[in-house]
């Protein structure tokens, strides 16, 4: 068992690879704004690269508010611990 490969995933050559792969792709949305005629409801998100700011701000701030519920409801790690 110790000469057992690692999970492809967790190789550092193959992280590597993947975000190279996902900023690619995320700089080829954006360049692609270019070229695709959008039709914005407002008049800000005819901005361009709205969109890839807009997903950005929102996923950030979904982070911070997990992390505020969960210091909210947190419990103490024996909270299900013997009762008695």
């Amino acid at each position: 068992m110790a000469n057992a490969e690692k999970h492809w995933l967790v190789r550092p050559q193959t992280i590597t690879l993947l975000w190279r792969l996902f900023i690619a792709i995320l700089v080829a949305t954006v360049i692609a704004e270019r070229v695709v005629h959008l039709h914005p409801h407002f008049g800000f998100d005819g901005w361009f690269g709205f969109h890839a700011w807009y997903g950005f701000l929102t996923c950030a701030a979904m982070i911070f508010f997990a992390k505020g519920l969960g210091l909210l409801i947190k419990r103490p790690d024996t909270y299900y611990g013997d009762q008695q």
